[in-house]
């Protein structure tokens, strides 16, 4: 049965729930971040951080600031050699993970979401 209020559904516990990284939004939400990993994705290799800014016309340091922000939040490998550090992106698996987020969010149903609409508005919203 689903939960009858919003403050019942909250503590329902489901796959969206660790789905949802707020850590990957906020690192997907910046658009020179965005900019950056579209960068990587299309390249197919590990780059260099030079490379990157030199093909994305941003400042050395704001790059490697945005790259260290993606790599924390998973969507990017760093990978230390000497004093360059190589970012590579693995567009499998980041379409794995937002296939799996949709999924998650297709299994709540209209008639299994927040409160299963008995205490939602005329639009169906809580």
């Amino acid at each position: 049965m689903p939960p009858s209020t919003p403050k019942q559904a909250s503590r329902r516990r489901v796959r969206l729930d660790r789905l949802l990284d707020p850590a990957l939004l906020r690192a997907l939400a910046e658009p020179t971040r965005a900019k950056l990993l579209s960068c990587l994705l299309k390249c197919g290799r590990p780059c260099s951080v030079t490379e990157v800014a030199a093909c994305c016309s941003v400042d050395f340091s704001t790059v490697s600031r945005h790259l260290a922000t993606m790599a924390r939040a998973g969507l990017l490998t760093a990978d230390k050699q000497g004093r360059t550090v190589w970012y590579s992106a693995d567009g499998e698996s980041l379409a794995a993970h937002f296939r799996d987020l949709a999924e998650a969010i297709d299994e709540l149903s209209p008639d299994e979401g927040c409160c299963g609409g008995t205490a939602c508005g005329s639009d169906g919203g809580c």
